[in-house]
Order: structure tokens, then C-alpha cells, then sequence
């Protein structure tokens, strides 16, 4: 007899483990509160985010190609048609996992899923009715929530990234709370369809993730498309005007003021949310911070029958390091010798110009005291960022001193979540700076970027002279 599976979550993580496993000939179950496969990166996040922004890239080139010789009107924005395009890549991709679900054979249950032991779970609809499902392993993939603000007044003109991307209108002036990825890609959007943006973060720099030399790239473009950036600075009140918001500010040296805004887009983060799974009738235990729930390497809980992937089993809260945990969870329940051991989970903003890294950063190197060599090529170099006249990018490599071995890489620039794939298979596989090097990449292109920082760590880089 085949193993009855059920997954909790529906998402990039749940739909992954559920195909996998039914491709083992696992019988296997799939539940959501959403009827709709795809979970909130799919409909809520990554894939309507960079619909829009790939329509805010086709605008700023538009308005940025007279130095090419060539001017555009300005563009006549229609706002439901751009709604209805990014609503129609969103259908067309749900859709299709809906097809992918059907003709393997996965049974998609909608309701809102409860442990009532380990092996049974009880899915509650709306009306209070409930079906009770039995398993022999379960995968918990349920996902993550925005952060909201508990001082924010339940207006709707105080919005978090899922009513942002609802896209109802495009207000004149927008406050975004956040400069870490999810307030940068959509203050761009925003920016780009006519909003004047202003960005307010508690750190000193924005993206505070990545590497400062990384992050100030675009910093610096940020500021000549934003109204204003306020770094070091927090909010402390919002108060409804019913037409208009007032926001109060501090600053870090612990001066205030106030400003009106048509709306604020709350983006500080997501979390976890644990409430109704009835964890209590399992054996699954959270960290020691309460943040996400423990697993080993194999993704399994201290319930030896469920396993847990995605947000809710650590960070990085990233849509491909789910699917990643998922086929992992699958494997180790099919019995196959395996474990979640990655060491390069690439992160990246869609920004413009966007931001990758992968490995170690910098920043991570120096704090933990390793000798490594970093060596950086600027864009201004590359052939390929000359004709597409971006040349503010870098692309940086990190590698142990003594072995040569690559630990880690970023980039920053056009298509530069594209490219860090490279960086990902060399640090996986124990490339050197040598191998990277002496790999030949096609000219002219932003890829030889890497090519050209390779090299450059033995003083040797055509397109650049450093003194020996």
C-alpha cells in the first residue's frame, strides 16, 4: 500500500511536495484555506510583484532612452488593464498548477487544516462543518504573514503588501515603512506609475541584508527617483484623517515631525503564524525564539510523522528555498538518504537596478573572522553595461585566501537575479576563483562580469589595471 501523505499549505513549498511525492506513487493529499493553488507567492507576492515590476522597467526605459538618441511620449497608463495583465499571468500560472495537481492524481481539499493527533487532521470549512483526514506523514508548508504596525488605525488607506499589489489606485503621496526588499520593490512600482514615494527605515541604509557597498548602489539611483528617504528613522503614530493620513516621525537623534500622506504601505517584515494548526496535539516543538518550528536536516519535526518546510522552518523566508525543503521532505519520507545542506541560498531584489548575492557576504566574513580575498568588477568596465548604458553595477567575489575556493557573490545591476545562478553552482560545487576564470563566457555580456572578477583576484583582469 502506497504512504498517504497530507500537505498543509498549498504554496511554492506544498505544491512542490506534493507533486514529488506523487510521482512516488504516494497517495497524497493537498490542503489550503485558499481554492486557488499557489499560496501567497503565486497570487500574493512573488509573481504579481514582478509582473508590475516588469511593466515599471518597461516604463523607466521609456523615460530614460534620450541619451540613446530617442524620446517617448509619456506614457498613457491604464490601470485596469495593467491590473488585468497581472491578474492574467497570476490565473494562467494557478491554472496551470491546478492541471499539474489533477493529472497526478493529488487530491486538493480547501478549508482551513487542524492537527487532531499527528495522523489525523481535521479540515474546517466556514460553516463550522468539518472533514477528518487520516495520514502516515504529514508536511506542514503553511507559509508566513505580513508584519503589521499595532498603532496603525484599520484604515484602508493603510495598506500591507497584499492590498499594495491589489493595485486599486495609484496615490499621489505614498509612505512606505521599510527599505528591506519588499518596501523597495513595490515604492518602485509605485514610484514608476506616479506616486511620489517617501521611504522611512530604522537602519542606516536601505536593504539592510545585503552588503552596504551593495546596498548603496541603489541608494544612490533611490534618491533621485524618490521624493525622500529617511533612514535612522522610525514611525511612531499614524492618526486617519478619513482624506489623508498624518504620520508622526522620530529620528534617531530623537527629533520629530509630522507629515500627511495618501496612503502607508506597512512592509517591515513577515512572520509566522501558528495559531489554529493545534500544535499542542503533536509532539512538534518551536525554536527557542518561538519564531519557527525545529527540524532536523531532514526537515522532520520532534513528531517523527510530520516534517515541516518553508517560512515557518526558518530562514531565509524565500519562495526556492521552500521548494528546495520540499523535495528534500519528500525524499526522506520515501526513505532515500538525504538532507537540506545548502550552502548558497541565493537572495535577490527586483529592484532597479536589482541586487543577488549568494554564500557568504562581506559583511558575514568579517564578523566571523575569515581569511578571504574579495575582489570587485565595476560595470563601467563591461562592454555589455556600456551599450546598455548601466554602468553603475558591480559584481563581487569572495574566496578563501589560502584555497582560492568561492564562498560567496553579489551583484548588482540589470538581470543580476538572473545571473547569480552561476555563483550558486560554484560554491556548491567547490569552484575556485580559477575554475570561474578559466570558464569561457560569451562576449559581449553582463555574465563576463564574473569571468572578469575571477581574474582580477590574481591581478590579471583584461578590462581593468590594477597596479601588482
Amino acid at each position: 500500500m502506497s504512504k498517504k501523505l497530507v500537505i498543509i499549505g498549498a504554496g511554492p513549498g506544498g505544491y512542490t511536495a506534493a507533486f514529488h511525492a506523487a510521482d512516488r506513487g504516494m497517495d497524497v493529499t493537498l490542503i489550503d484555506q485558499d481554492p486557488v493553488l499557489g499560496g501567497v507567492c503565486l497570487n500574493r507576492g512573488c509573481i504579481p510583484s514582478k509582473t508590475l515590476l516588469h511593466i515599471a522597467d518597461v516604463i523607466t526605459a521609456t523615460r530614460e532612452a534620450a541619451p540613446l538618441g530617442l524620446t517617448f511620449e509619456a506614457p498613457r497608463i491604464d490601470l485596469d488593464k495593467v491590473r488585468d495583465f497581472k491578474n492574467g499571468v497570476v490565473n494562467k500560472l494557478t491554472g496551470g498548477l491546478a492541471q499539474l495537481a489533477k493529472q497526478r492524481r493529488v487530491t486538493v481539499v480547501t478549508g482551513r487544516a487542524s492537527f487532531l493527533t499527528s495522523n489525523l487532521i481535521a479540515v474546517f470549512q466556514p460553516d463550522g462543518h468539518h472533514q477528518e483526514i487520516t495520514a502516515d506523514q504529514v508536511i506542514l508548508a503553511t507559509g508566513s504573514l505580513p508584519i503589521g504596525l499595532p498603532f496603525a488605525p484599520p484604515s484602508p488607506r493603510v495598506w500591507d503588501s497584499t492590498r499594495a499589489l491589489d493595485l486599486e489606485e495609484i496615490p499621489k503621496r505614498l509612505l512606505v515603512i521599510g527599505g528591506g526588499y519588499i518596501g523597495m520593490e513595490l515604492a518602485t512600482v509605485y514610484q514608476t506609475l506616479g506616486s511620489a514615494v517617501t521611504i522611512v527605515e530604522m537602519t542606516p541604509t536601505l536593504l539592510p541584508g545585503a552588503d552596504r557597498d551593495l546596498s548603496m548602489i541603489l541608494q544612490r539611483r533611490a534618491r533621485t527617483l524618490f521624493e525622500e528617504i529617511r533612514l535612522k528613522t522610525r514611525v511612531t503614530a499614524i492618526h486617519d484623517k478619513g482624506d489623508s493620513l498624518t504620520v508622526d516621525f522620530e529620528s534617531d537623534g530623537g527629533e520629530t515631525h509630522s507629515q500627511d500622506f495618501d496612503n502607508v504601505l506597512v512592509a517591515i517584515g513577515r512572520k509566522n503564524s501558528f495559531e489554529g494548526l493545534g500544535l499542542a496535539n503533536t509532539k512538534i516543538s518551536l525554536t527557542d525564539d518561538e519564531k519557527f518550528i525545529r527540524v532536523n536536516a531532514r526537515r522532520r519535526t520532534d513528531d517523527p510523522n510530520v516534517y515541516a518546510i518553508g517560512d515557518i522552518a526558518g530562514a531565509p523566508m524565500l519562495a526556492h528555498k521552500a521548494t528546495a525543503e520540499a523535495r528534500i521532505a519528500v525524499e526522506a519520507i520515501a526513505g532515500e538518504k538525504t538532507i537540506f545542506d545548502p550552502k548558497a541560498i541565493p537572495g535577490v531584489v527586483f529592484t532597479d537596478p536589482e541586487i543577488a548575492w549568494c554564500g557568504l557576504t562581506e559583511t558575514q566574513a568579517k564578523e566571523q573572522g575569515l581569511n578571504v580575498t574579495v575582489s570587485k568588477f565595476p560595470w563601467a568596465a563591461c562592454g555589455r553595461a556600456v551599450t546598455l548604458n548601466r554602468i553603475e553595477g558591480t559584481t563581487k567575489l569572495i574566496a578563501d585566501t589560502a584555497t582560492g575556493r568561492i564562498l560567496g557573490a553579489a551583484m548588482a545591476g540589470p538581470g543580476a537575479g538572473d545571473m547569480i545562478a552561476e555563483a550558486v553552482l560554484a560554491i556548491e560545487t567547490g569552484a575556485t576563483v580559477q575554475d570561474m576564470a578559466r570558464c569561457i563566457h560569451p562576449h559581449p555580456t553582463l555574465s563576463e562580469t564574473f569571468m572578469e572578477a575571477a581574474e582580477g583576484l590574481f591581478g590579471q583582469a583584461t578590462h581593468i589595471y590594477r597596479k601588482r
